[in-house]
């Protein structure tokens, strides 16, 4: 089994993320994010619109799950990990996630109300690697 440490290594190598969410009919809703803006532990912190359907969502049920994946010319090899998803809105932690070109998507800056941090917090996760399977604690 792959330790915590070569999980996140795979996780940091890849270009996009999948995120989920559970609508009001408990379905669950997925879709393809950038990659986390800093991970810290089991904790992962992405940035997108306070109006988006995911932060309503995450609102009523904090249930998520994230998934990465790397397609090779002979492998392929995935990672699910199941957890939380929190809504942050304080101006410490948007803050810190900032990046310069983010003002393209929030016209006011930081402090646009519609910018927001999604932090996911990881309890538990499946690796995929060359047809076999495996469940672990995070």
């Amino acid at each position: 089994m792959k330790s915590k440490k070569q999980i996140i290594d795979f996780i940091k190598k890849q270009h996009v993320a999948f995120i989920s969410s559970v609508d009001n009919g408990g379905f669950p809703n997925m879709k393809a994010m950038l990659m986390p803006r800093k991970i810290d532990g089991n904790d992962f912190y992405f940035t997108t619109n306070t109006s988006s359907v995911r932060v309503s969502q995450y609102r009523k049920n904090e249930k998520a799950s994230i998934y990465f994946f790397n397609k090779g010319c002979f492998h392929y090899e995935g990672v699910m990990l199941i957890g939380t998803m929190e809504v942050l809105e304080n101006a410490e932690v948007k803050q810190t996630l900032w990046r310069m070109g983010d003002k393209m998507f929030y016209k006011k800056g930081v402090t646009d109300p519609d910018y927001c941090v999604l932090k996911f917090t990881a309890a538990k996760g499946r690796h995929y690697l060359d047809l076999k399977t495996e469940s672990f604690d995070f």
